[in-house]
């Protein structure tokens, strides 16, 4: 594998950072190096952009990589490898894609612009295979997609694939979606629709189908470096006194036996995807290079995937460490240089604080934000704003550059990702909420609406996560076998209020396709052997094509949700309060209404969403208060309000009234 180094820098602490006069020195050596490696194939031209790009990226790139690997005697022999990937990646760079790129430089911020709408599907589940996902390019566009998440598309484990996410080969196609060629047209139609290629990056783990795993078991000692294998029980066990169990129902423990090498491997997830081992600098190169041939490929926006992670240190939970961060910053300074067009999204389904560590423009510019997603199901089973108000408050401002991904579900499952102080703050036991919160959503308390079935339970101690789809979460399956009218109103009313809120709330709105259409679930998937013991799947169906004329028929449940999701995207897009900005939360005087201000210049607008099956009143005196004109055009119901008289909002009511002037 790795040659021996042909410069080395003297051992240094990983406490010590180099000083202005070091990193200038390793930029100028390390530009040298590449100029005698890569020199005579750039143009002048290419090769002073790359120069203006390293410099504007040195300090970040070299400082952390070095925080990293900066005590081992070969550093420098794995940062020039590093920016040989790099380089390498430029060369091969189409030219549609650098001329993005500068697109992109001249508009760093393009990823807030309010255009974007987000959706997320299954190839194989939305449109069968890559080509025939181009077929549908227009029903995207009429949703106003701008925005799309496929879920792995990758070659994949022969029998324990988990969806997607145990990657055998990051450079080969799922056969049943097609081919790389395949996703390289799809990503160029995309990007000439205006719709930007968003792809997850596996980089905790490969499968053990994965070359480089299989060529560990055949005991090439520099493979097994780049995962983490023991010999006996001895550290696995000190490590496991700390650690958290992810899925304790399929995988006890966090390491499994390899019988062939007589050794323990370290598997977080499930055992048949091996963690990648950091510590070993050339597994940080080799997964830059698989990035930046994504990246070379159309993709936009990376997701990085189980982010918290990376990073194995004995004695803590070996999640959220320090070199974590590092690791990622690492990636975007590089990626930064080789395609700027291209940036990152976190998914950290951790503590609501450590996700937003995540969140800055060295990092991830982009993040999923689960505590929201987990706080309107929470607002919906209580009826009640307390908690939702209480956590959104203080987490949701993000650092000038970054934007949250809002979502109402996605692929996994609902965690109930709320942390305690908020839930004391609103009135309740966190154990005994939770535990409430779980038994709600899959219709073990009484009066529920919903359908939605445990993840991951736990007999002993009741714990569980939750599987469902929206409109079967929100009880549109159960109303619809009632034939109950009343139901179906309030069910609907639920999903269009979660995706109001969504839709305005600031960020990227992220719709998981069939939810514009109600899609219920389906318990299809009992029936498959490998897919049975895994509940995600009833939220995953097959996308009811043959169901779309329901659309056109403006009455039935399918239709009502889609026009609603249509039009809110239509407000969101025009109204210029809506753009980026500011958001404030505001008391209403009801513990079942949120409000909230969306402010950008002189436009503002007061939002309020009703959380209950009741009519819930606002005081007038309120509504002054807050700054309404004495009449205000609700934006959402084209009805008439005025501030002067109480305000009622009908039963899961969702009113946009425009502020501008009032003040």
């Amino acid at each position: 594998m790795s040659s021996r180094p042909e410069v080395s820098l003297p051992h240094r602490s990983k406490a010590a950072p180099l000083s202005e006069g070091e990193l200038r020195k390793l930029k100028l050596r390390l530009i040298d190096r590449m100029q005698s490696r890569f020199g005579a194939d750039f143009p002048d031209g290419d090769w002073d952009v790359l120069e203006r790009r390293l410099q504007e990226q040195h300090q970040l790139l070299f400082q952390s990589f070095y925080q990293l690997y900066g005590d081992r005697f070969d550093s420098f022999y794995h940062l020039e490898e590093l920016m040989a990937v790099v380089f390498r990646s430029v060369l091969e760079r189409p030219a549609e894609l650098k001329a993005f790129d500068a697109l992109r430089e001249s508009d760093k911020d393009w990823y807030l612009a309010p255009r974007l709408m987000g959706a997320m599907c299954y190839v194989d589940l939305f449109a069968g295979t890559l080509r025939n996902l181009e077929a549908k390019i227009p029903y995207l566009i009429e949703l106003g997609i701008t925005y799309l998440h496929l879920m792995p598309i990758y070659k994949v484990h022969s029998t324990d694939c988990d969806g997607g996410y145990a990657v055998s080969d990051y450079r080969t196609i799922n056969p049943r979606f097609g081919t790389m060629e395949d996703l390289e047209h799809l990503a160029t139609q995309l990007r000439r629709h205006g719709i930007s290629l968003v792809l997850d990056f596996v980089f905790n783990h490969t499968s053990d189908e994965h070359e480089w795993a299989q060529r560990a078991l055949k005991g090439e000692r520099d493979y097994q470096d780049f995962y983490l294998f023991f010999k006996d029980r001895v550290l696995p066990d000190q490590y496991e006194r700390t650690l958290v169990e992810v899925f304790p129902e399929e995988h006890p423990g966090a390491f499994t036996y390899q019988t062939a090498l007589g050794q323990w491997v370290w598997t977080t997830f499930y055992t048949s995807q091996w963690d990648l081992n950091y510590r070993n600098p050339e597994v940080l190169v080799r997964m830059l290079d698989e990035l930046l041939f994504l990246a070379n490929r159309g993709v936009e926006i990376v997701r990085l995937d189980a982010i918290a992670f990376i990073w194995k240190e004995l004695g803590t939970n070996c999640q959220n460490l320090p070199q974590a961060h590092t690791i990622v910053s690492v990636l975007n300074a590089a990626t930064q240089i080789a395609a700027p067009a291209v940036v990152f999204k976190s998914e950290a389904i951790v503590h609501p604080d450590e996700v937003r560590t995540y969140i800055n423009r060295a990092e991830c510019v982009l993040s999923y934000n689960p505590e929201l997603m987990a706080l309107l199901w929470e607002s919906l089973a209580t009826r009640n704003i307390r908690t939702l108000l209480a956590s959104v408050r203080k987490r949701f401002p993000l650092p000038d550059g970054c934007v949250w991904v809002n979502y109402i579900r996605s692929h996994d499952d609902i965690g109930w990702s709320i942390t305690d102080e908020e839930i004391r703050e609103a009135g309740y036991d966190p154990i005994a909420h939770r535990r409430f919160l779980t038994q709600f959503y899959t219709g073990r308390v009484e009066g529920s609406f919903a359908e939605g079935v445990p993840f991951q339970e736990n007999s002993s101690t009741g714990d569980a996560r939750v599987s469902g789809t929206c409109a079967s979460l929100a009880g549109l399956g159960k109303a619809i076998r009632n034939q109950d009218r009343v139901e179906i109103d309030f069910a609907i009313g639920r999903v269009l209020l979660l995706y109001g809120v969504v839709m305005t709330i600031g960020g990227i709105p992220l719709i998981y396709l069939g939810d514009e259409i109600g899609s219920l679930n389906d318990a299809s998937y009992l029936d498959d052997p490998l897919r049975k013991a895994d509940s995600r799947w009833i939220h995953r169906p097959k996308f009811p094509w043959e169901q779309m004329q329901e659309v056109a028929d403006h009455d039935t449940p399918a239709a009502r949700i889609h026009d609603g999701i249509l039009k809110l995207g239509i407000i969101r897009r025009q109204n210029l309060a809506l753009r980026p900005g500011k958001t404030e939360f505001v008391g209403t005087g009801n513990d079942h209404v949120l409000g909230y201000f969306r402010t950008h210049a002189q436009a503002s607008v007061l939002i309020l969403a009703n959380f209950t099956e009741k009519v819930e009143v606002v005081e007038g005196r309120i509504l002054r208060g807050l700054g309404l004109r004495r009449t205000v055009i609700d934006q959402v119901s084209g009805m008439t309000i005025s501030s002067g008289t109480t305000l009622e909002l009908q039963p899961y009511q969702f009113m946009i009234l425009d502020r501008q002037g009032s003040r």
